[in-house]
């Protein structure tokens, strides 16, 4: 689909992207390239600032149709790019897109591009949304918020380049791909008191030693055994002195599940074994839940088209079904919004070296992928507005 001068324009543009890396909600320089970009294809509506730093592009087809919703995501990591001797190598200490972001972004900036240049033959109406924060996942909700799903899609899509797949795969999977994801924080608090006189005191310390062990028979012992959940500690904090018993303890954590009467289970007994195991030691306990994403499920029906798109591109030199993740991805509230795929492109190439996982300072994937995920993602929006 892409000529050899759009190819060049599309990997110059990740590389501008990767190069200059922007975190959740300061994606600014990003957004402003992406809103000239949609500016210039002449689309019907460009709108920006929505949910902060995203955008969202309207093109409206000369004949009525349906209307498909097509989503990338722009932030990078607050990380540190290993120096590997890449020409493109973030310039922002700090900041790096150790996710494949840039290349979303990228893809879905061709995409418009394509898409716009067939107005006249187009049935239908598209939205392109680029999404800021989604690394913070909340960056689907605040867009969402302040109206990026009007127009009403009918379905949506979106891809996410994928280093544990290897490059010329596309996977698309039905039914829960990545997890729900609840981030809590939990609070312990006792009067204190001599670490020599336990017995004047409740020990917070203790308590939460005991709490940290009760939340993982949550998984063990109430998850069913053939639905994955992952109960994680990643951080507890209490105490100043060897000699002090504590008059407060801070844990978090995080809770993810694939199906949604699981996470809703384990949630409800969460808040419970929280609130009342501490009160047996004499602690009280506050549980706040700080940020929450549901699973990211895929719809069969669309995940058929797109499967059945994939394996027509002369690109794409094959077609899997098996991937899915315990991360979280805020994708998932557009697919709650309208049916959708949200499907992996495969983007590794060890030979290279271009396989470091996901979140790494030396992340970088094979950009062939890229033009990949332009032929599947236009053509799957083809396909749907002329069913």
């Amino acid at each position: 689909m892409l000529t050899a001068e759009q190819r060049t324009s599309l990997i110059e543009r990740r590389r501008d992207f990767h190069r200059h890396p922007e975190i959740a909600h300061k994606e600014h320089r990003t957004a402003g390239i992406v809103a000239d970009h949609l500016r210039r294809l002449g689309l019907d509506e460009v709108r920006t600032g929505i949910g902060k730093t995203g955008v969202i592009g309207i093109l409206r087809g000369r004949n009525p149709g349906k209307t498909v919703l097509l989503r990338a995501d722009m932030d990078a990591l607050p990380l540190l790019e290993m120096d590997r001797g890449q020409p493109y190598r973030s310039v922002n200490d700090g900041a790096h897109h150790a996710c494949g972001h840039d290349g979303h972004t990228a893809i879905l900036m061709s995409v418009a591009e394509l898409l716009a240049g067939r107005r006249n033959d187009l049935r239908g109406t598209i939205s392109f949304v680029f999404q800021p924060a989604e690394e913070r996942v909340g960056g689907a909700s605040g867009m969402i918020d302040e109206g990026v799903l009007e127009p009403r899609p009918d379905a949506c899509f979106g891809l996410h380049l994928w280093n544990e797949v290897p490059v010329g795969t596309v996977d698309a999977r039905a039914g829960p791909i990545y997890a729900s994801a609840d981030a809590f924080a939990i609070t312990l608090t006792a009067p204190g008191g001599h670490a020599a006189m336990p017995h004047q005191v409740a020990d917070p310390v203790v308590a939460s030693a005991e709490l940290i062990v009760a939340l993982q028979t949550l998984v063990s012992r109430e998850a069913p055994p053939l639905e994955p959940a992952v109960l994680t500690i990643g951080s507890i904090h209490g105490g100043t002195a060897p000699n002090i018993i504590p008059s407060r303890v801070e844990l978090q954590g995080t809770l993810r599940a694939f199906e949604p009467g699981v996470r809703e289970r384990l949630l409800r007994r969460l808040r419970e074994v929280t609130c009342d195991l501490p009160k047996l030691m004499g602690v009280e306990a506050q549980l706040e839940m700080t940020d929450c994403c549901p699973a990211c499920i895929n719809d069969p029906t669309m995940t058929d088209l797109v499967r059945q798109v994939a394996a027509d591109q002369a690109s794409v030199e094959r077609v899997t079904d098996t991937t899915r993740t315990t991360g979280a991805e805020d994708m998932a509230l557009f697919l709650n919004a309208a049916p959708g795929c949200y499907f992996f492109v495969g983007a590794a190439n060890a030979e290279r070296g271009l396989a470091s996982p996901h979140h790494s300072p030396t992340f970088d994937f094979d950009e062939r992928a890229l033009e990949i995920g332009v032929d599947v993602l236009t053509s799957t929006a083809l396909a749907f507005l002329n069913k």
